[in-house]
């Protein structure tokens, strides 16, 4: 009953979009905010998301259940109808609906940070505290991708 109290005092003061095209929109623009890649979290049929600045508290709903491999580093995940996380500066905490398959098991995701932007590693946390990191460019969208190899070329001339 209190986490269903909560959640309604979260809607009251959150910004919500409906629709897939405006979710996708706010998504993106809260990824490149928080400085995830757009990739991270390829949801599909996105029908409602709300965000509450105060709090971070972030939440999107899709049709239904979907699962992605992440062909780069042979990683399926899976997510519910529903997402919730809190949200920082290069961090997601508190996550709920995300589960990555391990071995043969499904683990829940509770946490995905960027702990040091400069070594581009994006870390996974499960409930347990056990995690694992990949290359940010792994969860990066063909476009970013592009970008990054680019500002990585000028980077290289510089020096």
């Amino acid at each position: 009953m209190a986490s269903a109290l909560s959640m309604e005092n979260q809607r009251a003061r959150a910004e919500i979009v409906y629709g897939p095209e405006a979710c996708h929109n706010q998504t993106m623009e809260f990824f490149q905010e928080l400085g995830f890649p757009k990739g991270v979290l390829p949801l599909k049929d996105l029908v409602e998301c709300g965000r509450v600045r105060e709090t971070g508290f972030v939440w999107m709903k899709q049709k239904t259940p979907y699962e992605h491999l992440f062909e780069s580093t042979n990683t399926r995940v899976s997510y519910s109808s529903e997402i919730t996380a809190y949200v920082e500066k290069n961090k997601m905490r508190k996550m709920t609906g995300v589960k990555s398959k391990q071995m043969f098991m499904w683990v829940p995701i509770t946490e995905m940070s960027i702990e040091d932007p400069a070594k581009k590693k994006i870390y996974f946390k499960t409930p347990m505290g056990i995690g694992r990191s990949f290359p940010i460019t792994a969860f990066m969208t063909e476009e970013e991708k592009e970008k990054f190899l680019l500002e990585s070329n000028a980077i290289t001339r510089e020096n």
